[in-house]
């Protein structure tokens, strides 16, 4: 009877023990667990970190002092920030009952109206230059020349103001060229020419090519008059004064800024004939 009940008792404690051991089980695995964690190694302590150097404070900036605004120039013609330029216009005819002097004195209107210029008209019907060419004039010659050298000399540009004589220019005008030589060169020429049907512009490209020999600069723009005694009233004052008040304004503005480049040029370096 003893042993049957210690088998009967002996078989509640395993059940007891296996539902026991059950959670035990888990629990267990839960502290296991728990106890891993807790196991893990400790870490190395991070290494000392060395403290960035104090920044020397940026000195004070002096503030930029105000500056005052460049007034707005308006650009004047050209040369007027220098000293005038000297003009020589040169009056080409010395005929009898010539027009001439009308086309002049409307020109000189215009150079008169403009501050880049101071204007001498060389008008060679009050000269004589003789024809015959010396490397010695006479007293008579040199009396002649006197009248027109100098001017020429101290011109900073020309103006030839010239008809238009059987497809060429007057003899007058190159009696004037050929005796100088110096005077022209490395100055501006530009030309007021009046004839027919061509205006005069076949005289113009005749002189271009004399003065190119003599180291002169010839402007592009000209100022023509065709049938030029149809083109004036009866007060000497152009019938089209908008077109030649135009044509005058474009070629004495190319004239300025040869005259002024070159006259500055020659300051700084002689110019090498």
């Amino acid at each position: 009877m003893a042993n049957t009940t210690s088998a009967v008792g002996s078989t509640d404690a395993e059940s007891t023990l296996s539902s026991d051991t059950g959670l035990t089980a888990t629990a267990t695995a839960t502290v296991t667990a728990t106890a891993d964690r807790a196991a893990a190694p400790d870490l190395p302590p991070a290494p000392d970190v060395t403290p960035a150097p104090d920044v020397t404070p940026a000195p004070d900036v002096t503030p930029a002092p105000d500056v005052t605004p460049v007034p707005d120039v308006t650009p004047g013609p050209v040369g007027t920030a220098t000293e005038p330029l000297k003009l020589a216009v040169i009056l080409g005819s010395n005929r009898e009952g010539r027009f001439g002097p009308v086309v002049s004195d409307w020109f000189l209107s215009r150079t008169a109206a403009r501050a880049d210029f101071t204007t001498d008209l060389i008008d060679l019907a009050e000269t004589d230059l003789p024809s015959a060419l010396s490397f010695s004039p006479g007293p008579r010659a040199r009396a002649e020349l006197a009248k027109v050298t100098s001017r020429l000399a101290a011109a900073d540009a020309f103006v030839v103001l010239t008809p238009e004589y059987n497809h060429s220019f007057p003899a007058v005008i190159k009696s004037l060229i050929d005796w100088h030589f110096y005077e022209w060169q490395a100055k501006p020429v530009g030309f007021v020419s009046y004839g027919g049907i061509s205006g005069g512009l076949r005289a113009v490209e005749q002189l271009r090519q004399v003065f190119a020999e003599l180291h002169a600069v010839t402007v592009r723009d000209t100022v023509s008059f065709h049938r030029a005694g149809e083109r004036f009233d009866d007060q000497g004052r152009p019938e089209d004064p908008v077109g030649c008040d135009t044509a005058a304004r474009t070629m004495l503005d190319q004239l300025a800024w040869w005259a002024l480049a070159l006259r500055d040029a020659k300051s700084v370096r002689p110019y090498a004939a």
